[in-house]
C-alpha cells in the first residue's frame, strides 16, 4: 500500500516566491493571469447550499473510438469515470461526441458516426435518463448537396430554448475542405431537421466549429485545417456573418489543437477544453475577461491522453456537498481511517487519535464549522482559540483572522465530492484547482493530478467530534 509518506507531490511555490513573481511583473510585462503555475486566475464560487455542480462528459477514448465513457466532476478540472464503455452504437464508430440535456429531461449524444479515413454523410444520435445508459436512436443523412464527409456535430441550445446542431462539411468536390452547417431541429423529439445552412463568414476549411452566446453575440471557436490553430469569431445571429478577430496562436494555445468546448464556471469565468492531438494531451484554458485573454493550457489531470473530443455538460443538482454550518466536528482521513485532523503547534497535521487520547488531543481534533469567511456558501473552520484554518505557503495552519481579504480567501474552501460514502475533498477559494491534502501526515494545499491516490489523501469523513 502507498503510503502519505512515500507519496509523489509535485514541489509548491512558496509565498516569498509568488511575492517575488509578482514584484516581476512590471519589468517583464505579465499580468496576473500569465502566472498560471503561482497563482490561480480566480475565485472558485461554491454552489448554493443544497445544491452541487456536476459536470459530465462523453468522450471517444485515444485506443478505441468504438465506444465512450463517461466521466463527471465537481470542478471542471477532476474528472472520475462514472462509467467505462457506456455506449457502443450500431455502427461500432462513435468520434467527437457533443453531450446535452433537453428540457424533457433526457441526456442526449450526437456524434460521428466513422472513422476519419471513411466516407459517410450521417451523424448518430443517443439517448440517456441517467447518464450511464445509453440508447441508439437514429443515424441522420445531412441533407447537403454533394456532401462526402459529415463531421464533428454540436449542441448549440439558444437563448429562445431552439435546438440547434452545428456540423462539419466536406464535398466530394474537395472532401478534406469542412465548412460549417447548422441544423435546427423542427420538433422537441429531436427527429426532424432543418435545410442545412453555411455559418457564413467562417468559410471553408473550418473544422470543429463551437458557438456560445453572450447577450446578443454568438462567439465562435473553430479550428483552421490549414494552420491548426483554433480562431474565435463573433456574429449578431447564430447563422452569421461571423467575423473572425483571432487567428494563429493569438492565445498562447499551441497548433495541432482540435475539438474546442466551452462552460461557463460558477464563478462566471469561461472554461475551454481541446484536444492536443499533436502531443497526445488533452488541454483546458480559463477567460475572465469575455475571452480576450487566457490562461495558459494546463492538461486535465486523469485523463488527458485517454479522452479525445468532446463537450460539456454542466447541471445544478440537488443534494450538494455542503456541510452544516455552526457545528463542532471532527475529520477523519478517508483512507487511514484512524488518523485524524488534529492542530499541532499551529499546524495542521494527521495523527491518530482514538478513545484513549488525552482530552487535550481529542480537543485540538475538534473544529467549530462555520460559513465561508470570503464566501457564505464555502466552509471554514474555527479552532478552540478562535483562530481559522488557512493556507500559507501551500501549508495548513491556524492564524487569528486580520480581518484582510487576502485571510478570508485563504481561509475559506469548497466542499467537493470525496472517494468514499459521507467523504469530501475542499478546494481552495482562491487557488482553484488546489486541495487539502495529507502527505508525510501533514495537511497541504497540493494541486490535484487526477489519480486515485491523490483523491484518497484529500478525501475527509466529519464526524462527531472528539471532545
Amino acid at each position: 500500500m502507498t503510503t502519505p509518506d512515500t507519496a509523489s507531490r509535485p514541489p509548491q511555490p512558496s509565498r516569498r516566491s509568488l511575492l517575488r513573481a509578482l514584484a516581476a511583473l512590471p519589468a517583464a510585462g505579465l499580468a496576473l493571469g500569465e502566472l498560471p503555475g503561482l497563482l490561480g486566475t480566480a475565485t472558485a464560487a461554491a454552489p448554493a447550499r443544497g445544491y452541487a455542480t456536476r459536470y459530465t462528459i462523453v468522450p471517444f477514448l485515444n485506443s478505441d473510438d468504438g465506444t465512450v465513457n463517461v466521466y463527471e466532476s465537481d470542478d471542471a478540472t477532476d474528472f472520475r469515470l462514472l462509467k467505462a464503455s457506456a455506449y457502443t452504437p450500431p455502427s461500432n464508430r462513435i468520434r467527437d461526441a457533443s453531450v446535452f440535456k433537453h428540457t424533457d429531461g433526457y441526456y442526449y449524444v450526437t456524434y460521428t458516426t466513422h472513422t476519419w479515413q471513411d466516407v459517410s454523410t450521417t451523424i448518430g444520435f443517443a439517448r440517456s435518463a441517467d447518464r450511464v445508459n445509453w440508447s441508439f436512436l437514429y443515424d441522420y443523412t445531412v441533407p447537403v448537396a454533394g456532401l462526402s464527409r459529415a463531421w464533428a456535430p454540436e449542441w448549440f441550445v439558444d437563448s429562445d430554448g431552439s435546438v440547434d446542431i452545428i456540423v462539419s462539411c466536406s464535398l466530394t468536390s474537395d472532401e478534406w475542405i469542412f465548412t460549417p452547417y447548422l441544423l435546427k431541429a423542427t420538433n422537441s423529439a429531436l427527429t426532424a431537421w432543418s435545410s442545412p445552412t453555411a455559418l457564413t463568414g467562417i468559410g471553408p476549411n473550418h473544422i470543429d466549429t463551437f458557438v456560445v452566446r453572450t447577450g446578443s453575440t454568438y462567439h465562435a471557436f473553430t479550428k483552421n485545417e490549414t494552420t491548426k490553430y483554433i480562431e474565435y469569431a463573433t456574429a449578431s445571429a447564430l447563422t452569421g456573418p461571423y467575423t473572425i478577430r483571432r487567428t494563429g496562436d493569438w492565445a498562447g494555445w499551441g497548433g495541432t489543437r482540435e475539438g474546442p468546448a466551452l462552460i461557463q464556471l460558477d464563478n462566471g469565468g469561461w472554461r475551454i477544453f481541446f484536444d492536443g492531438y499533436g502531443d497526445g494531451s488533452y488541454y483546458c484554458s480559463d477567460s475572465y475577461d469575455t475571452f480576450a485573454t487566457w490562461s495558459t493550457p494546463k492538461k486535465l489531470p486523469g485523463i488527458s491522453g485517454t479522452a479525445r473530443h468532446f463537450t460539456v455538460i454542466k447541471e445544478t443538482v440537488s443534494g450538494g456537498t455542503a456541510l452544516a454550518t455552526g457545528v463542532t466536528r471532527s475529520f477523519r482521513s478517508g483512507n487511514y481511517t484512524t488518523r485524524y485532523w488534529q492542530e499541532q503547534s499551529a499546524l495542521l497535521n494527521l495523527p491518530v487519535v482514538s478513545a484513549s487520547s488525552t482530552a487535550a488531543e481529542k480537543q485540538a481534533s475538534t473544529f467549530t464549522v462555520v460559513a465561508g469567511l470570503a464566501d457564505a456558501n464555502g466552509c471554514s473552520f474555527r479552532d478552540a482559540a478562535g483562530n481559522y484554518l488557512r493556507h500559507y505557503d501551500f501549508r495548513g495552519r491556524f492564524d487569528a483572522d486580520d480581518g484582510t481579504a487576502t485571510f478570508a480567501k485563504d481561509a475559506t474552501f469548497i466542499a467537493r465530492t470525496g472517494t468514499s460514502s459521507g467523504s469530501l475533498r475542499f478546494e481552495s477559494y482562491n487557488y482553484p484547482g488546489y486541495y487539502l491534502r495529507h502527505y508525510n501526515y501533514q495537511l497541504r494545499m497540493d494541486i490535484a493530478d487526477g489519480t486515485a491516490l491523490f483523491r484518497q489523501d484529500s478525501s475527509f469523513v466529519p464526524v462527531t467530534a472528539w471532545a
